[in-house]
């Protein structure tokens, strides 16, 4: 179904009407005269422009061409026609010191590109290949006669043009296209029994997917999407891609479409001089999102799903109906058009899919929209700093929330996979992402409570996007289990009527270190730098201590000046929080995977309920009428 999707995004948009070429990016053009002199060798670089949103400034990319559409070099030497890397085009080793085995291969390589310049020229008697055959001769002759320019890369292309036709390469010409066409016309073997997986029709020829460049974690040559190139990859006999037969025309469109999603800046081939929209999200080190919709019905949702999962809130490019998906609220989209999403990440062998969604337009929507409003906190809850942030927690913030010190690249692309299934299908998260997100919380606790600096910045704003997740996975697992596991859904604030074990110690935590803040003021480590980890998982044997040291912090909190008051109104909701505690079975020994994320929760959201300003504070009440007196703002002493 992969390859099917792929396949008619190419033919919807065009990515294959001319199958016979393909859009390569060429960073070098080679200038001459009819009479094959060099001219200079000019670079295509070009800085694209900022995308909407966006914070990165871009970097120089080269222009696309169309190209002679050519298999991918695997293994031995083999040129491309009238475009090629120095060591093809021109004989020029790459490296300052080359062995004598390289300066052999590199003239190889050389005379097979001469070799194939003269066999087009033999067949076209176009003036323009005559002109490069001529250059080619010249070099042959004296092979330091051509210099690289300045900023040169290893395995950067070079086409050829004549100084009159401006823009267009040798390869656009059309005798040569013409050329080229019929070079590709040779019909396969007759008596073909296998039938393309893509396309249904009978074939004899078994093609080689393209490998797809610009893939991260990928080799900069690329990488396939399919392929079979060691025997543990084959079964029932069959040898290389006979185990996935596709036609030549099915594997070309499926690659291309897949170079297509992952550029930024691919070639509308309908509108010149335009690029395509962006249709990828990139998430870590090696691994990225692509979406796209069966029809340009569907576009509207693929145009801004990109910004939906990022941080782009640029209202100028999203309309009002998917803006309310950021608030959690299901936009009102009945749209049927069938909508894919691929996870991808970047492998030495070929590309690894992670996930495959097929949903519609509709359910995406009404998913996403459940996706924010069940990772929806306040922003008074999930404040990291002066600023105030309130936009919108991005698909990026998750994975970093999950990452040791937020290194994005240290989280399996697996686990990504699982976050945009979960999105976008809404269905529940594995517990195995709450066991990394509570591992991560106990690791970096003690960055949060700390001071300032921007370290503790971004330690916090991880805490705010890992317990928004935390509080995600719990109340799915809460939804689709009937209730089996809590005992209601997590609110997402501070909530004084859930009687969760896990969610009470949290808030218990919460008052403890408030009241030592009171008593002590700023310490080198608090009692939740010490404690969070053993009172998260194990409260007997963590609670009854700081319990009884609690106490001596009340009574030196009261001796401070004006300390009196708040500590009192401190120890009523104390108490308040202990009795919502089971007495007769005492503090258990340990707690289970979601207690220990209701802990997390309780403590979250009652240390930031504990410095509600009073206006924050009248809008919290409104929100929990039926709160105990003590949690009223005229109760704060």
């Amino acid at each position: 179904m992969i390859l099917q999707a792929l396949f008619q995004l190419a033919q919807r948009e065009g990515l294959v009407e001319d199958p016979d070429f393909e859009w390569k990016r060429v960073p070098w053009i080679a200038r001459i005269d009819l009479q094959g002199r060099l001219l200079g060798i000019e670079s295509t670089h070009y800085t694209p422009p900022v995308e909407p949103g966006s914070r990165r400034k871009p970097k120089p990319v080269a222009k696309q061409f169309r190209m002679p559409r050519e298999p991918a070099r695997t293994s031995g030497d083999r040129a491309f026609l009238l475009c090629d890397k120095a060591d093809y085009a021109f004989g020029i080793v790459n490296t300052t010191s080359p062995e004598a085995s390289e300066a052999e291969r590199t003239a190889r390589r050389f005379e097979l590109f001469r070799q194939r310049v003269n066999g087009c020229w033999h067949d076209t008697q176009d003036e323009g290949v005559k002109a490069v055959l001529t250059l080619l001769d010249k070099v042959a002759a004296n092979p330091d006669s051509v210099q690289l320019p300045e900023g040169y890369g290893p395995a950067e292309l070079i086409a050829f043009a004549l100084a009159e036709d401006v823009d267009r390469l040798v390869t656009d010409r059309p005798l040569v296209r013409d050329y080229w066409r019929l070079q590709r016309s040779v019909p396969p073997e007759p008596g073909g029994r296998a039938v393309c997986l893509v396309t249904g029709s009978r074939l004899s020829e078994r093609a080689l997917f393209k490998p797809i460049k610009r893939m991260p974690g990928a080799t900069t040559s690329g990488a396939p999407l399919v392929s079979f190139n060691s025997p543990a990859f084959m079964s029932y006999g069959w040898h290389g891609n006979a185990n996935a037969p596709v036609s030549r025309e099915a594997a070309e469109a499926a690659s291309e479409a897949l170079v297509r999603l992952v550029d930024p800046t691919y070639p509308d081939p309908r509108n010149p001089g335009q690029a395509l929209p962006k249709r990828h999200l990139r998430i870590t080190a090696d691994t990225l999102v692509c979406y796209w919709a069966a029809s340009e019905a569907g576009d509207s949702l693929a145009e801004i799903l990109g910004g939906l999962l990022d941080e782009d809130t640029d209202a100028s490019r999203v309309s009002e109906q998917y803006r309310s998906i950021w608030r959690g609220k299901a936009a009102p989209i009945k749209d049927p058009t069938a909508f894919y999403a691929l996870v991808l990440t970047g492998a030495q062998g070929r590309l690894v899919v992670r996930e495959w969604i097929e949903s519609s337009v509709g359910d995406a929507a009404r998913n996403l929209a459940q996706h924010f409003a069940d990772l929806e906190l306040p922003g008074w809850v999930r404040r990291a700093g002066a600023d105030g942030d309130d936009a919108h927690i991005s698909l990026r913030s998750l994975v970093a929330a999950l990452a040791p010190q937020g290194k994005e690249d240290q989280v399996p692309g697996a686990v990504v996979g699982q976050i945009i299934d979960a999105a976008l299908y809404g269905t529940a998260y594995p517990i195995s992402i709450l066991q990394r997100a509570l591992l991560r919380a106990r690791a970096e606790i003690g960055q949060c409570s700390g001071g300032g600096g921007l370290d503790a910045y971004s330690a916090r704003r991880r805490m705010d996007a890992r317990t928004a997740l935390v509080k995600a996975i719990l109340n799915r697992r809460f939804r689709q289990s009937g209730g089996r596991h809590m005992l209601k859904e997590v609110s997402p604030m501070m909530d004084p009527n859930l009687k969760s074990p896990g969610y009470l110690f949290g808030r218990l935590l919460a008052l403890v270190e408030r009241i030592q803040q009171e008593a002590l003021g700023d310490v080198n480590a608090s009692v939740v730098d010490r404690f969070f980890a053993g009172a998260s998982a194990t409260p007997r044997a963590v609670f009854p201590r700081l319990l009884k040291n609690v106490r001596h912090h009340v009574r030196r909190a009261k001796d401070n000046p004006g300390g009196a008051g708040r500590v009192v109104w401190l120890e009523r909701l104390l108490d308040d929080v202990l009795a919502g505690l089971p007495a007769e079975k005492g503090f258990p020994t340990h707690l289970d995977l979601e207690q220990q994320g209701l802990f997390l929760l309780g403590y979250h959201q009652m240390r930031k309920w504990l410095w509600l300003g009073s206006e924050e504070r009248q809008a919290w009440a409104a929100q929990f009428p039926d709160a105990p007196r003590v949690y009223q703002p005229a109760s704060n002493g």
